[in-house]
């Protein structure tokens, strides 16, 4: 580790990077924590239809970072909605832009920051510098991996990706509209009351 501008939370499994983004902030490596907000899934309009709240991403970790003694003046809630880390990784370079020191802490699970590094790398080059961190209470275990479903599946999803990264990009993100989605989703399940 070195000290950065930022800690940067990626998107995804709360509430372990949020804790591991606290941490880092508690032990002075850096002013200030960004949390990215994930573009949201088309179940949270569902959701909303049936009148029932769903938590976003970004607001949890919010309450975790202050739960876990981050003061609200050091939390920034980054507005742009990012579909992956692709996305993830041009924000925050982007943002980093000016920043002294010219590095970001990157905080990911241990199963995602091999794909973290190399996306950062593959898209920004190594200035601005990211430092990948994992969170280390997050369960995934990579000696056992294939004992679990959900942990090989995620070790495919990331070997996947990987390979997108090293071809250059050649599998986009889900760009079909919100039409669209809709649509299907109205096909695929029945109607809501």
């Amino acid at each position: 580790l070195e000290r950065a501008a930022a800690i940067a939370v990626l998107g995804g499994h709360p509430p372990y990077r949020a804790m591991e983004g606290a941490f880092l902030f508690q032990a002075g490596w850096a002013p200030e924590i960004w949390i990215l907000s994930p573009v949201l899934p088309r179940e949270s309009k569902i959701l909303a239809e049936l009148g029932i709240p769903s938590a976003e991403e970004e607001q949890l970790n919010r309450m975790i970072l202050e739960r876990l003694g981050v003061p609200p003046s050091a939390i920034r809630v980054l507005p742009t909605r990012v579909k992956n880390t692709y996305e993830e990784v041009r924000l925050i370079s982007s943002l980093l832009q000016g920043k002294e020191p010219n590095r970001v802490i990157l905080v990911t699970s241990k199963v995602h920051s091999r794909r973290a590094g190399a996306t950062w790398r593959a898209v920004v080059g190594r200035s601005p510098r990211a430092i990948v961190r994992f969170a280390k209470k997050d369960p995934f275990d990579p000696a056992f991996w294939w004992r679990y479903t959900e942990d090989a599946l995620a070790v495919v999803r990331e070997l996947v990706g990987l390979l997108n990264v090293w071809a250059g990009f050649p599998i986009q993100p889900d760009v079909r509209s919100a039409e669209n989605r809709e649509e299907r989703t109205k096909r695929s399940s029945p109607e809501i009351r």
